[in-house]
């Protein structure tokens, strides 16, 4: 009899609870914990995790800080443990009572880029570009992917991935808008293989599958790291590019006709952009979505006579995560090879992705 209730009792108790991997302290290991599990109500909804992608913000959260050159750092406040993952594709086992398109079992992507709701910025559909005082980004300002079970707020943030394997869907919510968004702000010509992608890590192989998909280009993937190369090409790179090469400058300028038109870079380093913005032609975009850091000096009057721009953005919109999994769903984009690992090896992950070691996607699952 005693067995029986212990048995009840845990059941009760797994019913009720759920674990989770939090960052406690910048830098330090994440811990395993045991929270309770959230409830939905209203209109929110409530996702057993299936798969987490990770990304290399996840590895700034992580380490509390951007690098922003030299000794200087911009921080990022941890007020409480925080569990993160912000690249979630989860079941419902959970809806509120004014929920009313989504159903029980259905697996959705979650967009996790939430704002206030309220200012000027979120009625414009830019959630994304909220303040950072004020936004609810899953895995960022409120629980995450980490954790078994995510709640989230309103239907319109869930999308149906189609066919996409659950490893790969959930990378659709950061690595793969952000690639979308950030190639539609450099807006190339159709069919125009001049076009430039800085990365042939997990973002750029992404890029180049939406390149492909949106806008008929096998783009110029340059990277430092041949390996690496070698798997972009493989995905359909028009050309490689090592930029640590003596000639890889002048190897761009001869496939470019003179210089990039346009150029994307996934990596947003000093050294990246030292090296792709001086190739630009007069009128060229050069578009920095990563976030890798550091600082660079711009001789201002070449950025005047040559006409160029230099543009930063950061993920996207809500109405372009629509577009991005409409793509998706109709099987454009060829799906990216993923590795996907145990949710308790996270801290080994975040450990690979900061050193660079990770070949291409990966995702963590909880089962």
């Amino acid at each position: 009899m005693r067995f029986v209730l212990k048995i009840i009792v845990l059941v009760f108790f797994w019913e009720k609870h759920m674990k989770s991997y939090q960052v406690v302290e910048n830098g330090k290991p994440l811990i395993e914990k045991e929270l309770d599990k959230p409830k939905a109500s209203g209109k929110s909804i409530l996702l057993k995790t299936v798969s987490c992608g990770i990304c290399h913000s996840d590895v700034h959260i992580h380490d509390g800080f951007f690098e922003l050159g030299g000794d200087d750092k911009l921080p990022i406040s941890l007020r409480e443990p925080l569990t993160m993952g912000h690249e979630v594709y989860g079941e419902v086992v959970e809806i509120g009572e004014d929920v009313k398109n989504i159903k029980l079992g259905e697996k959705y992507v979650a967009y996790p880029w939430i704002g206030c709701g309220d200012c000027e910025v979120c009625k414009a559909d830019d959630e994304h570009l909220c303040s950072p005082l004020t936004t609810k980004n899953i895995g960022i300002n409120i629980p995450g992917g980490y954790g078994e079970y995510v709640l989230v707020e309103n239907e319109k943030y869930l999308f149906s991935a189609g066919d996409t394997p659950d490893n790969l869907a959930g990378s659709y919510a950061c690595r793969g808008l952000t690639a979308y968004s950030a190639l539609k702000r450099a807006n190339p010509s159709k069919g125009d293989n001049s076009l430039v992608i800085v990365s042939a890590g997990g973002l750029g192989l992404l890029a180049l599958q939406i390149a492909k998909a949106a806008y008929d280009i096998n783009p110029i993937i340059v990277d430092i790291d041949d390996e690496k190369l070698a798997a972009a090409k493989e995905a359909g790179a028009s050309e490689v590019i090592n930029s640590t090469h003596e000639d890889a400058a002048q190897k761009l300028m001869e496939l470019t006709g003179g210089g990039a038109r346009y150029i994307v870079d996934y990596v947003g380093a000093a050294a990246s952009v030292n090296f792709g913005y001086n190739l630009l032609r007069r009128g060229g975009i050069y578009v920095v979505t990563g976030l890798f850091g550091g600082s660079i000096n711009i001789q201002l009057p070449l950025l005047t006579v040559g006409a160029r721009q230099l543009v930063g953005t950061y993920v996207g919109s809500l109405a372009e995560m629509r577009e991005l999994m409409e793509l998706v769903r109709n099987g454009k984009i060829q799906p990216a090879k993923v590795e996907s690992r145990p949710i308790d090896q996270i801290n080994e992950t975040l450990q690979d992705m900061k050193k660079g070691s990770l070949p291409g996607l990966v995702s963590v699952h909880h089962d």
